[in-house]
């Protein structure tokens, strides 16, 4: 499998931060589709079969919030890998309610970029 190949969703209510993680995965060599909400997140994720990768914040306008929208990804999508961020709460990767990765903002893209090759590749 090729980074080219990878998709991921990146799911982030502020558009700023959205537009600057997105550039740098895309910069990368991955396929990037992006939501700012929950809600959007589901609509793409039953468009876009080809999804591996869902990277989210927690803190979300919407339905649901991240936490939410990662179980109901586990739950729908078990294939597909979980990167979490948050800036207001501080988390694990073993506290998460599900199997992920755990980033607190503001993180560095280019440990995103690490994590998603790790996740998807190894």
């Amino acid at each position: 499998m090729t980074e080219e190949l990878i998709t991921v969703l990146v799911v982030e209510d502020e558009v700023i931060i959205r537009m600057d993680i997105s550039s740098a995965l895309e910069a990368a060599g991955f396929r990037v589709l992006e939501a700012g909400n929950a809600d959007e997140a589901i609509t793409i994720l039953h468009q876009s079969p080809d999804i591996q990768v869902l990277f989210t914040d927690i803190d979300m306008p919407g339905s649901m919030d991240g936490l939410k929208l990662a179980a109901a990804v586990r739950d729908r999508w078990p294939p597909i890998k979980i990167i979490i961020t948050s800036g207001h709460r501080h988390m694990t990767d073993a506290s998460l309610p599900v199997q992920g990765r755990f980033f607190r903002k503001p993180y560095q893209p280019v440990h995103i970029i690490k994590t998603v090759r790790e996740l998807v590749l190894d």
